[in-house]
């Protein structure tokens, strides 16, 4: 009960629900510090947000990754307690959050709404379920992990997270980008069922179905390189080598049954396919010697601050 914490509010022309949003915390963690950041709304959410008693700066750079950099290089406190300012999620959800983090000692509790169906029931968007279900499935496989809402925005943060979380994305792939850092980095993750509410009349999701979706799946694409070099360029060398294959066969045959090579072209395109993805084994090789060097440095750096 000693702890410090800051709610933080990532807002966009939320007007209709910040002011609910701010007094249902203000009424649920009294002690807590609520703090909301106008991302260039163009409604009132900021006179709004004031009015009711919040903190609120504003965030000119567009974006919720934008406004999320700012919030955690900006803030300080024990724990934080990350919420979407539209009012879709539930307020006193957030003592099962920090009851999860403080009995698991969790760096980052996620508030599950997929797992008891409520966010099916209540998204009204077809595509926004199968693209949060895609994802997650994509994350878990890639880490063999379980996770099961990946893209939730009902989060719980200790301090050490925070301030050891390099932010590179500006948009709406910074909930995939937390996931991925806390698997890759071994910080332990929790997650709790949490209820999903219909939104306020007069209130539109920001994300994009499509033009953010591809941004997530593009943002798994460039940290799974970063985080599994070997992986990656495995895969990147076993297509080529497919590939070196199919164009060399006929080549090779025809070598045994007539000690000609007639097809030369076609020779010369199996061995340049085939160096190809001997490179990219290599390049794989010596990127992942990188990134483990990387995660030792980072795991010292982690111990050294707890001393």
């Amino acid at each position: 009960m000693s702890r410090k914490i800051a709610v933080l509010i990532p807002c966009y022309n939320e007007a209709e629900a910040i002011g609910k949003v701010i007094d249902d915390f203000k009424k649920e963690l009294p002690a807590a510090t609520i703090y909301v950041y106008d991302n260039n709304s163009t409604d009132n959410t900021y006179e709004i947000a004031r009015q009711h008693g919040a903190v609120v700066k504003k965030e000119l750079r567009q974006g919720k990754g934008s406004v999320v950099r700012r919030m955690f290089r900006e803030i300080d406190a024990d724990l934080y307690v990350m919420i979407d300012g539209d009012d879709t999620y539930i307020a006193s959800d957030v003592h099962k959050l920090l009851k999860t983090q403080h009995e698991m000692n969790a760096d980052m509790v996620v508030g599950d709404r997929l797992s008891a169906g409520r966010y099916d029931r209540q998204n009204r968007r077809m595509f926004h379920s199968f693209g949060n279900k895609l994802v997650t499935k994509l994350i878990n496989t890639l880490y063999n992990a379980n996770l099961g809402d990946i893209m939730s925005g009902y989060r719980v943060f200790t301090k050490e997270f925070v301030k050891n979380f390099p932010i590179h994305n500006d948009g709406f792939e910074i909930e995939t980008e937390m996931n991925m850092h806390a698997l890759d980095k071994k910080f332990q993750i929790a997650e709790v069922p949490v209820g999903y509410k219909e939104r306020m009349e007069g209130s539109e999701s920001k994300l994009n179905t499509f033009k953010d979706g591809f941004s997530i799946l593009k943002t798994i694409f460039w940290l799974f390189k970063d985080y599994k070099p070997l992986q990656f360029f495995s895969i990147i060398a076993a297509v080529f080598f497919s590939l070196s294959l199919a164009a060399g066969m006929p080549v090779v045959l025809e070598y045994f049954e007539t000690h000609y090579v007639t097809h030369l072209p076609l020779a010369v395109l199996a061995v340049g396919l085939m160096l190809v993805a001997i490179v990219s084994l290599f390049v794989g090789f010596i990127l992942d010697t990188v990134v483990r060097k990387h995660r030792e440095i980072f795991e010292l750096r982690r111990l050294e601050k707890r001393l």
